[in-house]
């Protein structure tokens, strides 16, 4: 049983930067696409970002291209965002997922087998 615990999330102004990380327990994650989702108040979940098991794809929501970049780390079994030029609507609760096959790429709701417990992200203007 894998569990992904995030970390990094807080409150930050406007055009500023966080890194959320996601460290993976009870079973390596290597195999497997991780990506990350948010919810902001009053809407649904939304997909982020993904990485493939390799680390050679990404994939990033339109909104988010350009500024948000994931990687990961396969010997110490994380996953992290990196999140520049951050706005307003960027808040949100955001969730780390782990892809329910192996050696898949990107995925949706539908395909994570584990969430992580969230972190909070606050943009301030």
């Amino acid at each position: 049983q894998v569990q992904l615990v995030e970390s990094g999330g807080g409150l930050v102004q406007a055009g500023g930067s966080l890194r959320l990380s996601c460290a993976a327990s009870g079973r390596a994650v290597s195999d497997y696409s991780l990506g990350w989702f948010r919810q902001a108040p009053g809407k649904e979940r939304e997909f982020v970002a993904a990485i493939n098991w390799s680390g050679r794809s990404t994939y990033y929501a339109d909104s988010v291209k350009g500024r948000f970049t994931i990687a990961r780390d396969n010997a110490k079994n994380t996953v992290s965002l990196q999140m520049n030029s951050l706005k307003a609507e960027d808040t949100a609760v955001y969730y780390c997922a782990k892809h329910r096959q192996p050696f898949k790429g990107a995925f949706v709701d539908a395909d994570v087998a584990t969430w992580g417990q969230g972190t909070q992200v606050i943009v301030s203007t």
